[in-house]
């Protein structure tokens, strides 16, 4: 026993202890701390309690069980496959999730995804696939609900929704049945990403009897299926995304993730169901104290992004690693975004060190002015052509035509009728490549890289400044959800001391990246 207001580096190396107790106890020199299997309870007084906090019960355990993990974290999907399947691999094998970033690749890319993963980890560790809302190209939602189905993906996380649409109800209910103890089983299963109260309800609620009317109509389902299905939520786990890159709404995770809850709160008793939903957080989730805040606010589980995306494992390129690695606070903007520009539905992007996000900005004013590329002043036109597509318009519609033959041959029809869906499917070709470009690391049009990113970025520099962590090429999935984890288990057990009344050292607990190897010691792998 050390005398903690004496040595506070003791106090350091107990917080860091996170699977052992401990009890502090009074003596006349001040405050020692006493392994808990060390103390009689015979004359002594005991000043607080220290519990152990393995990172396995932070959150909600169920969480864990459900997914076969052994961590309640997981990465989210990252369009293009910038969430690569070397990041799926990595979380799975350090017992937490991963999940593919599928939106945006041709289905023959998504498929050796599938094939790949299956072979690489099989079927004793989860990983699961993204599935994004679609509303400009309804096919291709279909098209990827039925490559799902027929390689029997587990799981989803289905993102950037505004409604719930038929192929995901068809992706849920699909193969439902009722085991021999009476049980309703859900082969598949599905992590809503929202951040809007509208679209939780929808994924707090069972299926829409009206798809699910459909689905007996075509086939797609029995109707003892569809009485099953209405008696489950679309998604057993809702993901209350706070202010994020790429698609978000900017919502601050304080307000967000306790509205939810209260949500499914109601839900809950309005629908009694067997496994109440659970809530998670995203947005912002970067450094041990953000961890700690959303599992203090009652987070099921946290999800990583921005951070994920400067790891050496993610599918893009050094140079956007390199970037992100220097972003600060004020090193981001809202932009249009490529798959719902017509929309006007914006992404959250770095804007240091590119100019994507004035650029796409000024497409947008543009296709919101005028009715076709034709109406265009000429003046306008020139410096798109010039500065920005780097080719004449012309050229790009071709180009444009020819990835839309292969991709949705409807949406040139569409285009030969309508100059203005003309006009934004061009537009689109400019958004769709600057992402690709950031990704391949191409030299030439660095100032018009789409990187998605968050303000949780900065703070995770910023945390890490002076660490090993600091350099991108020292940055790794696993190590970083670990760190996150295991600040938040270190920040839990300070707040429950200050709970009882201890007064801790002024900047304690000092948090600091720790490598993998050290982790795996104080975790106890």
């Amino acid at each position: 026993m050390e005398v903690l207001s004496k040595q506070d580096e003791t106090l350091e190396r107990v917080l860091g202890r996170i699977c052992d107790s401990f009890f502090l106890l009074e003596r006349p020199g001040g405050i020692e701390i006493a392994e808990a299997d060390s103390v009689s309870f015979v004359g002594d007084r005991i000043a607080g309690f220290l519990p152990a906090c393995r990172l396995e019960h932070l959150g909600d355990t169920s969480f864990c069980a459900a997914h076969r993990l052994r961590y309640p974290c997981y990465s989210g999907a990252m369009a293009n496959g910038i969430g690569s399947v070397e990041i799926v691999e990595a979380m799975g094998r350090a017992g937490m999730l991963g999940i593919f970033g599928a939106a945006g690749l041709p289905l023959s890319t998504v498929e050796s995804a599938i094939d790949r993963l299956y072979r690489s980890l099989g079927m004793g560790v989860p990983y699961g696939f993204n599935l994004i809302h679609s509303p400009n190209e309804p096919e291709l939602e279909q098209g990827v609900v039925d490559l799902y189905l027929r390689h029997n993906v587990p799981l989803v996380e289905a993102s950037a929704y505004l409604d719930l649409t038929l192929p995901l109800v068809r992706y849920r209910v699909t193969g439902i049945y009722r085991d021999g103890r009476g049980n309703v089983v859900v082969p598949h299963r599905v992590i809503g990403k929202v951040s809007r109260v509208e679209v939780a309800s929808k994924f707090m609620a069972p299926p829409p009897p009206r798809y699910l009317r459909e689905l007996v109509a075509t086939g797609a389902i029995t109707s003892e299926q569809a009485e099953l299905a209405a008696r489950i939520p679309m998604a057993e786990d809702v993901t209350a995304e706070a202010d994020s890159g790429g698609h978000t709404d900017n919502q601050p995770a304080i307000v967000l993730l306790p509205t939810l809850l209260a949500l499914r709160d109601r839900l809950q008793a309005q629908f009694g169901y067997e496994h109440p939903i659970r809530v998670g957080a995203a947005g912002g989730i970067s450094t041990p104290w953000s961890a700690a805040a959303a599992f203090s606010m009652g987070a099921a589980y946290i999800v990583t992004g921005s951070v994920n995306q400067s790891c050496v494992e993610a599918g893009t390129s050094a140079a956007v690693r390199s970037m992100l690695a220097q972003a600060q606070q004020a090193d981001i903007a809202m932009a249009p975004a490529a798959d719902m520009f017509e929309m006007g539905v914006k992404v959250q992007v770095l804007k240091r060190g590119t100019m994507f996000a004035m650029r796409a900005a000024k497409l947008y004013e543009l296709y919101r002015t005028y009715e076709s590329l034709a109406e265009i002043p000429a003046a306008d036109r020139a410096t798109l052509e010039k500065n920005v597509f780097r080719a004449p318009l012309d050229v790009i519609w071709d180009q444009t035509r020819e990835f839309f033959q292969q991709r949705d041959p409807a949406q040139i029809g569409r285009a030969e009728r309508d100059p203005k869906h003309r006009m934004a499917l061009v537009f689109r070709w400019y958004l769709g490549q600057s992402s690709h470009w950031a990704n391949a690391g191409e030299p030439s049009r660095t100032v018009d890289y789409q990187i998605w990113c968050g303000p949780a970025m900065a703070a995770f520099n910023e945390w890490v400044r002076g660490s090993f962590l600091e350099h991108p090429e020292n940055r790794r999935v696993a190590t970083v959800a670990l760190n996150l984890l295991y600040g938040a288990a270190v920040l839990g057990r300070s707040r429950a001391l200050v709970g009882q009344g201890i007064t801790l050292p002024p900047g304690a607990p000092r948090l600091v990246p720790l490598e993998r190897s050290v982790l795996e010691e104080r975790i106890q792998l």
